[in-house]
């Protein structure tokens, strides 16, 4: 503070025994600095004594070759009593000794040679004014930080626990009966323990938000997050983003680069769409898997990492397996635990619940203010299957919202598809429409059937006898289910 009552400009010293070389760095420099020149180490010494008692001199720009000392030797000193000052040696000889003392002894900052261009020497010296700016920004700061710890530990553990609160299980919204339930519940037991989990469901319908809600509900909360979708790059950007590479392993790898699974070392990594990778790639995912280590690109020396993998995919990965389009290990390394997340259209009782946790999210991204839905837009919006899950019925609130002009989201706003619904059409209209819903949720309730037998079977490793006991039938009984759903193995 006392350094900008008393300068308005900051101050350089300049120590050089040619006057001419002080005054054309005099001219060069007095627009942007407070400028002190001496002669000789000596008075460039008296000068930092009398100066730096008033306020700091930011920058001493030194000559090499001196009477009676060198540069090397004045910087040394100036380094030992005003370490904060940025050092910088200014040389008409690129001897190696000199350079080497300068960096070792002196700690100097830059080593310039003569002839010097202006717009260079001023960008230098305006470069080394800031670094000693950011010096004491970074003093202070560390300064602040030793005091306000406890505050800052605080406030780091209420930012997590928000976290914890919005991508944990409360962030999974559901209803009593929803089938979600035992989704979450699931989540809860495993969540604690370093398994390798796999989340299958269709696109749409929240698999990173349960894969996000293992990690915050587990140990690794306080550790990253990190998520690819290994869908979107062919498998040599795929392996370069999860494994990093060095400098020169490519053409156009011009620096190093740290890849994803180094990025969430100690947290989670979570891969969506792993069903879509290639069997060689899948090679590679293997052995990190199960070695724990790994090799950036160009690089000859391994990486090892404490990472839990959570995959997902929206492909029937059972199938890719006895097809030969995913490898079996690879499918039981990654499903140590599987969990299927139910589609929208078999959580009819979350469908308000979602809706208007969704219209507030939306309300907030848009900057608007909406009070809820009309009768008329839930019974069309509790109508419709939503193919696309909540992923299709949030992009819908998120339509509504932006094209509302009242407190209210009317039907109207909904989208073609959706408003194809029976409200306020005559009798027979009506029941044509019960027929055809009686038979959609006919077949949903047997969809639903299905994906309950078979994460039953998956559950206890296609043992039969298990499945029927936790299901409550006989084994005539399941068999007999399986045949009708396809599920019997040869």
């Amino acid at each position: 503070m006392k350094d900008t009552v008393t300068r308005k400009l900051p101050a350089v010293l300049i120590v050089d025994d040619e006057v001419r070389s002080q005054e054309a760095l005099r001219r060069t420099l007095e627009e942007d600095f407070e400028v002190f020149c001496a002669s000789s180490a000596a008075a460039g010494m008296e000068i930092l004594e009398h100066e730096q008692a008033q306020a700091p001199i930011r920058v001493v720009l030194c000559d090499q070759r001196m009477p009676g000392t060198t540069g090397v030797a004045f910087l040394k000193e100036v380094r030992n009593r005003w370490p904060d000052a940025v050092r910088i040696i200014l040389s008409g000889h690129t001897d190696a000794e000199d350079i080497i003392s300068g960096v070792n002894e002196a700690g100097i900052w830059q080593y310039l040679l003569k002839p010097w261009q202006p717009e260079q020497m001023l960008l230098t010296l305006k470069r080394a004014a800031e670094v000693w700016r950011l010096q004491q920004e970074n003093q202070r700061l560390s300064l602040d930080l030793r005091t306000a710890e406890p505050v800052l530990k605080k406030r780091v553990e209420s930012k997590y626990e928000k976290l914890r609160h919005a991508y944990g299980l409360d962030g999974l919204i559901r209803a009593p009966g929803s089938p979600l339930n035992a989704v979450c519940d699931l989540v809860e037991r495993i969540a604690p323990f370093d398994l390798s989990v796999l989340v299958t469901g269709e696109s749409g319908t929240g698999k990173e938000m349960v894969a996000r809600a293992l990690h915050y509900e587990s140990h690794r909360r306080d550790r990253p997050f990190i998520t690819e979708n290994c869908g979107a790059l062919p498998d040599t950007l795929l392996e370069s983003e999860l494994f990093g590479y060095k400098r020169g392993a490519f053409t156009g790898a011009n620096e190093d680069r740290v890849g994803l699974f180094h990025q969430a070392d100690g947290g989670t990594l979570f891969l969506d769409e792993i069903g879509e990778t290639s069997p060689a790639f899948q090679v590679k995912l293997l052995r990190v898997l199960q070695e724990g280590e790994f090799r950036p690109l160009g690089s000859n020396r391994s990486v090892t990492v404490d990472v839990r993998v959570i995959a997902a995919t929206n492909r029937d990965l059972d199938e890719d397996v006895r097809t030969g389009r995913f490898r079996q290990d690879l499918y039981y390394r990654l499903a140590t635990v599987a969990l299927h997340v139910p589609a929208l259209r078999a959580r009819p009782m979350d469908l308000a619940l979602l809706a208007q946790r969704l219209l507030e999210s939306s309300c907030r991204a848009l900057g608007k203010s909406v009070q809820g839905f009309s009768s008329e837009a839930l019974a069309c919006i509790a109508a419709y299957a939503w193919p696309g899950n909540v992923r299709q019925l949030h992009n819908e609130i998120l339509r509504m919202v932006a094209l509302s002009k009242k407190p209210m989201l009317g039907a109207e706003l909904l989208s073609p598809q959706v408003l194809r619904t029976p409200v306020g059409e005559t009798q027979a209209q009506d029941q044509a429409w019960l027929a055809t819903l009686s038979g959609g949720l006919k077949d949903r309730m047997e969809q639903l059937e299905m994906q309950v037998l078979k994460e039953s079977l998956i559950r206890h490793r296609w043992n039969k006898s298990a499945t029927a006991r936790e299901l409550g039938l006989s084994r005539v009984g399941l068999r007999s289910k399986l045949l009708r759903y396809g599920l019997e193995q040869a």
